[in-house]
């Protein structure tokens, strides 16, 4: 596997890394099993990594590291690290889900970041596992090269309940077939229109838009 290679992991365990990169719809088809259980043990470590991580180089309090913690394991972080790494290159997926672009769906891109973890820390240990995100992960994230907020919705309903104003999300377009939908979302001010997304699923969309209205704080 080219990742392996990539990322200097020497193992006599390819079968358990090609397992973290197998979709259920690839799984479906030819009868193997997914990377969901070694997505749950990942998540687990990612947790605990990133906890001791937050404990040792922060002086945030217990509430303050939750939040950080939840910043850094969201979807979109999860994504983020997949992509800059190509993990998602090594995906193994049903022909109908490679068609519709699997290789770059969230959801699925995000899942195999900790799928990956798991299967790491399966065949090489914790510590090596904790060295990977801190070789990996860690400078992107000290860096702030990558923006982990994902609730824009919450900020701007905060921002408008200030000033009692109305808050609507539309859904103006929807298209595709239905297991690769796409929804264009905007976001309306009393009314008027301050921010637009499109994504795959109305809430992300919604997301989408509400950050794009942000961007435009200082009319609102």
């Amino acid at each position: 596997m080219k990742i392996l290679d990539k990322l200097n992991i020497d193992t006599d365990n390819i079968k358990l890394y090609e397992k973290a990169f197998t979709h259920t719809s690839y799984a479906n088809e030819n009868n193997v099993e997914s990377y969901e259980r070694l997505e749950y043990l990942g998540d687990a470590v990612l947790e605990l990594i990133m906890s001791e991580y937050l404990y040792k180089n922060t002086e945030c309090e217990e509430g303050e590291m939750t939040k950080l913690r939840a910043h850094y394991v969201c979807e979109n972080a999860l994504y983020e690290y997949s992509i800059r790494l190509g993990l998602n290159e090594e995906l193994l997926l049903g022909h109908g889900e490679e068609e519709s672009g699997g290789k770059f769906r969230k959801a699925i891109v995000a899942d195999i970041f900790e799928a990956f973890l798991g299967a790491m820390y399966l065949d090489k240990g914790l510590e090596f596992a904790k060295n990977y995100i801190y070789k990996y992960i860690i400078p992107l994230i000290e860096s702030k090269e990558i923006d982990f907020f994902d609730d824009y919705k919450s900020v701007l309903q905060e921002l408008v309940q200030t000033d009692k104003r109305s808050l609507e999300y539309i859904v103006v377009n929807e298209e595709g077939p239905s297991h690769n939908k796409t929804f264009t979302v905007e976001v309306k001010v009393d009314g008027i229109l301050y921010g637009k997304g499109t994504a795959h699923s109305k809430k992300e969309a919604e997301q989408e838009a509400a950050k794009d209205a942000l961007k435009k704080s200082a009319s609102l």
